[in-house]
Parts: C-alpha cells; sequence; structure tokens
C-alpha cells in the first residue's frame, strides 16, 4: 500500500487498484489520474470537486464512486458506477478492503445543521489506513496503523485533534485538512501534535508518498 497525500484532505493510495479518497476544490486534478474508484466522506467541496470528478470519470468508463446516500444528490453530473455506504458497511473497492465509520460530520456550531460523513478504514493485507473525513469518529473495533489526522478546521481545535489520536492510537499519524491554515502557524500545530499525540507524526508536504 503506497499512500500519496494531496492537498488538503485528499489521498491517493496504490495498491492493485488505484483508490482516491476526498479529491476537493483545493486540490489537484492529477489526483484523480487512473483511478479505480473514489471514497467521497461528505459534500462540502473542500472534500468533493463534482467537477473534477465528473471529467475523471468521463476519462475513465468504469470508475467506481462511494458515499453517503445523503451525498448521492450531488453526484448526478457523475458518470459513474456510484454506489451508496452507511456506517458499519464493509466493502470491495479497487483491491481494498474497506469499512465505514461514523456518521455525521463534526459539530462546527449548533446554530448550523450536521451533515453526513463517512470515515474509512482502508486495508490491503496486513496494512490499513484510516481517514475519518470531517469527524472525530474513532473506530473502536479497528486496531489503526496509519491515521491521517484533521490538523485545523472551523469544527476542531487542536486539544481536541491530539485528543482524537490519542483515543484512535494508530503506529503513525499524519495530517489532513490542513489547507486553511498559514504557513507561520503550521510550526506551532506540529509542536503540539509532535509533543502530545503519543505517537509518531508527521506533517507532509501535497505530493509525499508514503509506504
Amino acid at each position: 500500500m503506497r499512500v500519496t497525500k494531496y492537498t488538503h484532505s485528499c489521498l491517493r493510495i496504490e495498491g492493485d487498484g488505484v483508490l482516491v479518497v476526498d479529491p476537493g476544490v483545493f486540490g489537484e486534478r492529477s489526483d484523480l489520474a487512473g483511478a479505480d474508484a473514489v471514497l467521497i466522506t461528505h459534500e462540502h467541496p473542500d472534500h468533493l470537486d463534482v467537477a473534477a470528478l465528473a471529467a475523471a470519470a468521463a476519462q475513465r468508463p468504469g470508475l467506481r464512486v462511494v458515499a453517503h446516500p445523503e451525498v448521492l444528490p450531488q453526484l448526478r453530473e457523475v458518470d459513474a458506477e456510484v454506489t451508496a455506504v452507511e456506517p458499519g458497511a464493509e466493502f470491495a473497492a479497487a483491491g481494498f478492503t474497506i469499512r465505514a465509520y461514523g456518521g455525521q460530520h463534526a459539530v462546527i456550531h449548533p446554530d448550523i445543521p450536521r451533515i453526513a460523513n463517512v470515515g474509512y478504514l482502508i486495508s490491503a493485507g496486513a496494512a490499513n489506513v484510516y481517514h475519518p473525513g470531517d469527524s472525530f469518529h474513532v473506530p473502536e473495533d479497528a486496531a489503526v496503523q496509519t491515521l491521517f489526522v484533521p490538523f485545523q478546521a472551523p469544527w476542531a481545535k487542536v486539544s481536541e485533534s491530539i485528543d482524537f489520536v490519542r483515543a484512535v492510537r494508530p503506529e503513525r499519524a499524519f495530517a489532513i485538512h490542513d489547507a486553511l491554515i498559514k504557513d507561520f502557524a503550521l510550526g506551532i500545530y506540529d509542536g503540539h501534535f509532535e509533543r502530545l499525540s503519543g505517537t509518531k507524526y508527521a506533517h507532509v508536504a501535497p505530493g509525499t508518498t508514503i509506504d
């Protein structure tokens, strides 16, 4: 399993096939090149670039797209094999075994209605990766090897992100959801994660591949 972290929350995972998670509008359309399947955690545009996904589907007949049922109306213009999944579902895509977790986006503000959000545990043999989308849902029945932790968001504070890593107890953690923060603040956030998360932590640049 080779994981490439793209801008913000997008991951490209390569093994027997190519799986892309959350290709959003902040990212690079190259993240979808040659993809066999795409997982969408929720409908926000920083996680779902509908135009880019439609273009990729036009170039890749048979592309499979997986999302929560509430996200499917956003995908009407995407000519792909669209599959609805809810928390607890286990399925295969692009040669990986995947289990869905969670169900709701983290609270942004009590006055803002919550939307559906699905986290994905993606496995290939003994290796696995957990992408929670915009949530701090802990997959309590899983031993997570590699966690991608939301780094900064309107719905998160650093203590919550650190406590999320501590609760999941992965072998290692990498930052995602990081496009909204300015460079001068990165060191402050990273320092807190490095000291307090309780695991091996790294913040990598877009385009970095993790084996």
